[in-house]
């Protein structure tokens, strides 16, 4: 199978003519919600959005029934990920965008990493079950599995074993966790096998392999004090699990997901981008080795 993405050295200009033969563009796939996503940029570097609350209204006015359904036929789980708490996910993934549109690192990808950092963007939390005063803590799996059922769907490659692996593997990923408290959280001592699995499925470094691996680790990663990761990769996991290829994408979706709940909180805002970054660069450290 074609490997259309092997790192950070590749060459700009043979892929942007080679972009639309190897995976949906999620420019034309959801063109509505990309200039939705553009104009809150615009909005909220303009001054026109300064709360949570003015943000919430303006997705909730933009995602109307149509929209949701058109969204949700691609996404499949656009919708019931939307029906949480007066949708605050749906909210917050919207954030994420916006704050991903203005992150540095994010601009500073090439084309065809950014269409993949808003693929990600789109599943990393679309089967997550929001309960007031509970965290999710299994969401990631559960996410990286939805992605991987509905990627090739939407048009994304397979390899020939796809057929043959990806219920098994889906309900392999979905179990994987172990018991804290009385709540659960994710089993790292699985990911060799779930990230292997996903390789087969699409092909090692393919689009669709990076956007199920990243949303599968999501919240892998110590990277903010104020809220303690449920089973942070240790060293050896992360030099293990995460690739030159992987590195950036991930970072983009942690420091995005982070814009997401505190755009509107300038203090909170900088000191977590801050510990992000310095996560971040202790992670290159290691994976550098």
């Amino acid at each position: 199978m074609k490997v259309y993405f092997t790192g950070l050295d590749v060459n700009v200009s043979q892929l942007d003519r080679g972009l639309m033969n190897t995976f949906p563009i999620f420019d034309v796939e959801f063109k509505e919600l990309n200039q939705f996503i553009l104009s809150l940029v615009d909005d909220y570097k303009n001054g026109r959005i300064q709360s949570w609350d003015e943000l919430d209204r303006k997705v909730k006015n933009f995602y109307t029934p149509r929209r949701m359904d058109i969204i949700d036929s691609k996404a499949t789980g656009w919708k019931k990920m939307a029906s949480y708490s007066d949708g605050i996910t749906l909210t917050h993934v919207t954030c994420v965008f916006l704050g991903m549109f203005m992150l540095p690192e994010f601009q500073a990808l090439i084309a065809e990493q950014q269409q993949l950092a808003k693929w990600i963007i789109l599943f990393h939390d679309i089967d997550k079950i929001h309960i007031r005063g509970k965290k999710d803590s299994m969401h990631a799996f559960r996410s990286g599995v939805v992605a991987a059922n509905v990627l090739p769907k939407i048009g994304f490659p397979v390899t020939e074993k796809y057929d043959g692996l990806i219920r098994s593997w889906s309900e392999f990923t979905a179990s994987a966790f172990t018991t804290e408290n009385g709540g659960f959280k994710p089993d790292n001592q699985k990911l060799p096998e779930i990230l292997s699995g996903s390789e087969q499925l699409f092909g090692e470094n393919t689009p669709a392999c990076l956007i199920v691996k990243t949303a599968l680790l999501h919240i892998s990663l110590d990277v903010d004090k104020n809220y303690p990761t449920p089973s942070p990769l240790t060293k050896s996991e992360t030099r293990q699990f995460i690739s030159s290829s992987l590195f950036p994408l991930l970072r983009v979706m942690m420091l995005s997901d982070n814009e997401g709940w505190t755009l509107f909180e300038p203090k909170a805002r900088e000191q977590q981008n801050k510990d992000a970054l310095e996560a971040f660069e202790r992670v290159y450290k290691i994976i550098s080795k």
